[in-house]
């Protein structure tokens, strides 16, 4: 029988349990490609996941893990052959279906993204959900008409993963970006990034008016509740936010004044579910658009064995940029 080193996640009376094991091949769920994977990430969610702080897993026993990069074994895909590098974000993995965690994954070729020429896996993984959604948000963004000469943009959760890739991604293309975090120790890192203001999270994240000073045109916001409240008041006329998180609450406690008054325009952005070419549109314009050396001041790399004490820091607030989990 064939097995593979795995974290695998169990639940127990006391909350979840977490051990490394000799997982089976034959274990693996249904699908049409068989993934040797060799990168992973540690993203928020996988930290909430990992320590069971929220309700991530809907399936146990489960192998965490939302995302990987690694190379095709076996694929009855029309679209993969062996030998592929592939990239996958999201689709379940890790919450429904076994995930990234274990030098092995067998999914749907549907779900999987080529590995973008230019990246490589260790690449791809630093980059992983979290700068894969900063992407998403910043197309949001970018279709929503807005641009560098109609004023600044603000992004919360500044030094976190969505937050620092967005900051790169943006100034990169001539935003003045206003960062919003809680640490301000951090303000050296995330002005080498591309941040041209550094402002208190605090300034955010208490109840707030129904309409603010306008101070921003754009933004990208990973914590929601009181904060992305303020940030909407906050908005220019005609300008917009680009939800993606929930680090402050899943609440929203706004008004419809900067909607009506203002013309400010909230844009979700689903990482999870997004459509396929959607989906290549961003890694596209990931591999070409992100300062690769920007990328590696960001990135922290650790073995497998790390994963369940870094997924307790990143829940704490602990880890800054990007984590990628080399798998072996």
């Amino acid at each position: 029988m064939t097995t593979f080193k795995a974290l695998v996640a169990t639940k127990g009376e006391t909350g979840t349990n977490l051990a490394f094991t000799d997982f089976a091949e034959s274990d693996l769920m249904e699908g049409d490609v068989t993934v040797r994977v060799t990168h992973s990430t540690v993203n928020y969610k996988d930290g909430l996941a990992l320590t069971g702080k929220a309700p991530v897993v809907r399936r146990w026993p489960m192998i965490p893990g939302i995302d990987f990069a690694g190379r095709v074994e076996t694929s009855d895909h029309p679209g993969f052959k062996p030998g592929d590098l592939v990239v996958l974000n999201g689709w379940g993995t890790g919450e429904t279906h076994l995930g990234a965690y274990a030098q092995k994954s067998r999914v749907k070729g549907d779900w999987l993204v080529p590995l973008p020429e230019g990246l490589t896996p260790a690449e791809a993984m630093a980059i992983g959900t979290a700068g894969y959604t900063a992407m998403l948000c910043v197309l949001a963004l970018e279709k929503h008409d807005l641009k560098p000469t109609d004023g600044p943009v603000v992004v919360t959760g500044a030094a976190g993963g969505v937050g620092s890739v967005a900051i790169a991604l943006l100034a990169k293309a001539g935003w003045h970006v206003i960062a919003s975090t809680g640490r301000a120790e951090e303000a050296d890192y995330l002005k080498s990034l591309g941040a041209a203001e550094i402002i208190d999270r605090n300034e955010l994240a208490a109840p707030g008016r129904p309409l603010g000073k306008e101070r921003w045109i754009a933004g990208v916001d990973a914590v929601g509740s009181h904060t992305l409240a303020n940030l909407l008041s906050m908005t220019r006329y005609g300008g917009a936010i680009a939800a993606c998180g929930l680090a402050q609450g899943m609440d929203l406690p706004a008004s419809v004044a900067p909607f009506i008054l203002r013309g400010v325009a909230l844009l979700g952005v689903d990482s999870v579910m997004c459509p396929k070419p959607r989906r290549i549109e961003a890694w596209q314009r990931l591999a070409s658009d992100l300062d690769r050396d920007k990328l590696g001041l960001i990135t922290t790399t650790i073995p497998l064995d790390a994963v369940i004490e870094t997924g307790k820091a990143i829940v704490e607030g602990k880890v800054k940029g990007r984590v990628v989990v080399e798998i072996g």
